[in-house]
């Protein structure tokens, strides 16, 4: 397990703009809107997230809190979450980096990867096994309301197929939880990442459906078909439409191939946007103004 002195150091010698030249070795295993997962220090049994939000340390505690609820929800509701921990260090500019310590699970094993592996077969019997797990949220939901209730994105490369049989899901570091009715995360967290100048824009127009999709059971199905598309796999669309319509007959309005289809173009339009928004906001800051840019960036996404 990371210590924490081993990730203040990192912390400290950590360029954002190239992390993997930092002082102590990191590989980056993948990319969130507010966070990015890296290995650091060799250590191949811990994904680290890395999330440069907090003003100061007891706000990185509350959001802590949070998360730990978030996830003791999710098992309860009989998902497979990972085993975690969180630590904070301090970083530049006295602000507070929470990182959320996740066991690292097998590359190969991850869904968005298995599509293009597996069979068809495989993959009939994949798709149910995520629908069954999704459905677990909203059972829980059902059986917890108003007091509780839970958001979730299914999208694929959240989901991973054990050898063992088991589907784990690994993508609880923004811990969106309802509690009679109330938002428990402070939406502001979620625009640290935005640009700066475009945060005033994106928390009237765009806020509020970040905060909400991942509640609805119909918009999480379609983004997780959606997926498809932004992982080259056409193909499976039709198939699991069907799959995801039959399984939830009884508890929602039937997928719609062209409805999926618009909303990808759309979510496929801003998030390239986003990121190359991002990308300017990341220049001015670090070539005009000499600041420094605390996320880090993917390069170019295939979409």
């Amino acid at each position: 397990m990371l210590d924490l002195a081993t990730l203040q150091q990192f912390e400290k010698g950590l360029n954002p703009r190239d992390p993997i030249s930092s002082i102590i070795p990191c590989e980056i295993l993948g990319y969130g809107e507010i966070s990015c997962v890296l290995q650091i220090n060799n250590d191949s049994k811990i994904a680290a997230k890395r999330m440069p939000l907090f003003a100061n340390t007891s706000a990185a505690e509350k959001y802590a809190a949070a998360y730990k609820k978030y996830c003791e929800r999710l098992r309860t509701a009989g998902l497979f979450v990972p085993e975690d921990s969180t630590k904070i260090v301090k970083g530049h500019g006295d602000i507070a980096v929470l990182y959320i310590l996740q066991k690292q699970l097998p590359p190969s094993r991850f869904c968005h990867k298995l599509i293009h592996t597996q069979d068809a077969e495989f993959l009939k019997i994949m798709i149910q096994r995520i629908v069954e797990e999704i459905e677990k949220v909203w059972n829980y939901n059902s059986e917890n309301d108003p007091e509780i209730r839970l958001a979730i994105d299914g999208q694929l490369s959240n989901w991973v197929l054990l050898e063992s049989g088991e589907m784990a899901y690994i993508d609880t570091s923004t811990p969106l939880m309802l509690e009679n009715g109330v938002e428990t995360l402070d939406p502001e967290l979620l625009l640290q990442s935005a640009p700066s100048f475009l945060r005033w824009l994106i928390r009237w127009q765009f806020l509020d459906d970040v905060m909400t999709r991942y509640y609805d059971r119909r918009l999480v199905y379609t983004d997780l078909i959606a997926n498809l598309y932004k992982e080259q796999c056409p193909d499976l669309v039709n198939s699991w439409i069907k799959t995801i319509n039959t399984s939830t007959t009884d508890k929602m309005d039937a997928l719609d191939k062209q409805e999926i289809e618009a909303y990808y173009r759309e979510d496929k339009f801003i998030w390239k946007l986003f990121l190359g928004l991002r990308r300017f906001d990341r220049l001015i800051k670090n070539k005009f103004l000499g600041q420094r840019y605390e996320f880090v960036l993917p390069g170019k996404i295939k979409r």
